[in-house]
């Protein structure tokens, strides 16, 4: 009976939230860049990887959060494109029967801008940044896990500020052996409480609806992964005009392509405990920022993370554009084994 209320409640928070939309039409679009190499490398999201060794999965799903995530520490860094900064920290903490708590920062800088008026003659700098806080929790019943993460948003624009809140809510759901897991997450259910400067209308902020899926094989050190994002809106693409000369006709994506705008596909390679190989996919991605004429690897993305003593590194590599690739490093300390 839990779970089935469970499910209705979720049911009925991704029907509020689906009139959200995507793509640049929403504020605090920093909620949705990849917090960590590992999900960069697995194409930007994957919301159903259960791994309790690893907090930084929780971002992505709070009903990640495992109790073997106590007193474990992470930290996060992108350098990203234009000087633009990014980054984000966490710590977690088992509580027993209350359930497994993290607390996070998330945070983005987009560097100095100048100052000129309409005559192009400069007056100094200013800065802009964006801070999102993350609180997270999760509660285990049986295979079934439960989560939920609330963030407090602060967005600064030079002297134009606007103050958000958000609130992540997940389930996820293991086979009898582990090897296998689905979830559901309904990203960023929240409203913009004040805005940038008074009189104007509040913003939609980037609500996400997904669904996920990953196999650990039994005989075989491979993880695959898959996520299906955006699922509030079907029609990701615009429909394209083509002119043949003689008239103008309107073109849109076929039901497989659209498909493929929703899905993100990730593979790990893991030959050991302390070591994995890692790539991913994004169509979506491919299809808006490559070139026509040379698509080279834009949407494709790679990665590796390796294990030393209490310390895990990961590193991750995202195809953005063909004159940008994106660096992401992510560092996690388990507070609870010995630096020998």
């Amino acid at each position: 009976m839990k779970t089935k209320r469970l499910f209705f409640l979720i049911f009925i928070l991704a029907s509020w939230g689906a009139k959200a939309q995507i793509g640049g039409e929403s504020t605090y679009e920093f909620l949705n860049l990849p917090n960590s190499a590992r999900m960069a490398a697995l194409g930007g999201n994957q919301v159903a990887i259960n791994d309790s060794t690893d907090l930084n999965v929780a971002y992505n799903n709070p009903a990640l959060l495992h109790p073997s995530m106590d007193n474990r520490l992470l930290v996060n860094y992108v350098n990203y494109f234009n000087d633009i900064k990014f980054g984000y920290a966490s710590y977690a903490k088992d509580y027993g029967e209350l359930g497994v708590f993290a607390l996070g920062m998330h945070y983005i800088n987009y560097g100095k801008f100048v100052y000129a008026d309409e005559f192009g003659e400069r007056n100094g700098t200013f800065k802009a940044a964006e801070y999102a806080l993350n609180i997270l929790w999760s509660k285990q019943f049986n295979r079934l896990h439960v989560g939920a993460t609330l963030k407090p948003i602060l967005s600064s624009f030079e002297a134009y500020q606007s103050f958000g809140i958000a609130f992540d809510a997940g389930i996820s759901y293991a086979s009898r052996d582990q090897l296998t897991n689905i979830a559901l997450v309904l990203k960023n259910i929240g409203t913009q409480v004040t805005t940038y400067y008074d009189g104007a209308e509040r913003e939609d902020i980037p609500f996400d609806l997904q669904l996920g899926f990953s196999k650990r094989l039994a005989h075989a050190p491979l993880r695959l992964s898959a996520t299906l994002q955006h699922l509030q809106k079907w029609e990701l693409a615009q429909p394209k005009e083509e002119d043949n000369g003689f008239e103008t006709t309107i073109k849109e994506d076929s039901f497989g392509k659209q498909f493929l705008r929703h899905l993100l596909l990730g593979v790990e390679l893991l030959p050991s405990e302390n070591f994995t190989i890692r790539a991913g996919y994004n169509y979506q991605r491919r299809q808006e920022l490559m070139f026509d004429d040379k698509a080279s690897t834009v949407g494709f993305s790679w990665g590796f993370g390796f294990k030393i003593n209490r310390f895990h590194f990961n590193y991750g590599s995202a195809r953005y554009h063909l004159a940008e690739t994106s660096n992401h490093i992510s560092v996690a300390i388990n507070l609870n084994e010995s630096f020998h």
